[in-house]
């Protein structure tokens, strides 16, 4: 088991009477961001009444907090507390922050090196990933670990490349779904309360020969396209979807794939998937799902954009009515507005915006809010008519690569930023 310095355990020893017996007394605001990329993994905060317009020097910070170690982890907001990972002078851990001022509250050992996993909450549960394929859940009160499970160990797992496991455990049901990346469990189904398989899908062996085997850096989402309710992940050969019930393959998709790192969560909308990849052999594509009876799905290419042309890197994309945003190019960020159905882009060719390198986004009331690498924020309004930036300023904190995805709840701004956490308050 992982052993934390002396301060990290009386921290926990501390904070942990006290939590257990005052949780109910937090009085931050309690909008619910549970996952990776929000409710729905797409990006997207549903919350009104945010500024339009961000002062020169940008919205109030209403705290800074630090001692979260290193890692790209993000956030998740639930039960009025915050849930990240990092890299601790005693081990990786999965770490629980007071909503009202960013104190940590507990620190629960995880495995791996620099974590990239942004934890998923479930009621009194909390499920986070190691780089090295340790799969933990923990209760959300207290850190206690309730079951684990290794990758490698368990499921032969593997990752496409060497920056490690970095997908955020989906939660449907009463299941936990996840990607080992083994030939024989590419994805999985376990039991949410005690980690025991349910089914294990198959990597099919025809899927082509783009990309690498193994597990991307991905996370995976549900379509209910072609009434086939199915899990969708991009992996280190493409796009693969699988039965929700039985785990059953039902489509792939190898011409996204690139040999290096696929890692961007696909959009869903009806029987549509628009999905890309960074790197050289990438790309962005639109596929359309069809029913081919009995359960099956067929899959069509409605058009496939190379990477030359269109495509996003880590940062995410976000579909709002029939046009998807992003940050454009490898390493570049462009701001960039695409239509769905076609994939032509509408604005996003003559400007680079006010930071640089990639661009990891998040959209709520009408907004799109853009986070470069090298920690300027940007404001720019989700319309496909023009590109509009309505507001930058640089983070407080810039420590490193500011990779991880912002978050929007109870209407505060939070920015992962290495040891640091940022919130700022962006309500009107």
């Amino acid at each position: 088991m992982v052993r934390f310095c002396l301060p990290v355990v009386m921290l926990f020893a501390v904070v942990l009477s006290s939590l257990l017996g005052d949780a109910a007394e937090l009085k931050a605001p309690t909008a619910e961001w549970p996952s990776w990329r929000g409710p729905n993994r797409d990006g997207i905060s549903t919350e009104k009444g945010l500024l339009q317009k961000w002062p020169e020097d940008g919205p109030t910070l209403s705290w800074q907090a630090s001692g979260l170690g290193r890692g790209m982890s993000s956030v998740a907001i639930s039960g009025g507390r915050i849930f990240t990972m990092g890299k601790l002078r005693g081990g990786t851990a999965l770490i629980a922050m007071n909503l009202e001022d960013g104190a940590i509250l507990w620190a629960s050992p995880v495995g791996g090196g620099n974590p990239n996993c942004t934890p998923t909450v479930d009621g009194d549960l909390v499920y986070a990933l190691g780089r090295s394929g340790d799969l933990v859940c923990v209760e959300a009160a207290t850190g206690k670990e309730v079951w684990r499970t290794v990758y490698g160990k368990d499921f032969d797992g593997k990752m496409m490349s060497g920056w490690g496991y970095s997908e955020s455990p989906l939660i449907d049901g009463d299941r936990v779904i996840c990607t080992p990346g083994a030939n024989d469990a590419m994805i999985a189904a376990l039991d949410k309360k005690t980690g025991k398989v349910i089914w294990k899908a198959e990597q099919p062996k025809d899927v082509g020969n783009r990309g690498k085997d193994g597990a991307a850096y991905s996370s995976i989402v549900v379509s209910k396209a072609a009434g086939v309710k199915q899990y969708l992940q991009l992996t280190g050969r493409g796009m693969i979807s699988v039965d929700a019930k039985t785990g059953r393959t039902l489509w792939t998709y190898n011409k996204i794939a690139n040999p290096t790192a696929n890692i961007p969560t696909p959009i869903v909308k009806d029987d549509y998937v628009f999905c890309s990849s960074g790197y050289g052999g990438g790309g962005a594509a639109l596929l359309k799902l069809s029913s081919a009876g009995a359960g099956k799905v067929d899959v069509e290419e409605v058009y496939y954009r190379s990477s030359r042309e269109l495509q996003n890197h880590h940062g995410g994309m976000i579909l709002i009515g029939d046009h998807v945003y992003m940050g454009r190019g490898h390493n570049k960020g462009f701001p960039t507005c695409v239509e769905l159905k076609t994939g032509e882009i509408i604005w996003g060719d003559k400007q680079r915006g006010p930071g640089g390198g990639s661009a990891a986004i998040v959209y709520a009331d009408g907004q799109l809010y853009f986070r470069y690498q090298d920690g300027i924020m940007a404001l720019i309004e989700a319309t496909p008519k023009e590109y509009r930036l309505k507001s930058s300023f640089k983070l407080a904190s810039v420590r490193g690569q500011s990779w991880p995805h912002p978050v929007i709840a109870g209407g505060r701004l939070y920015l992962r930023d290495q040891d640091v956490l940022m919130c700022y308050d962006i309500r009107k």
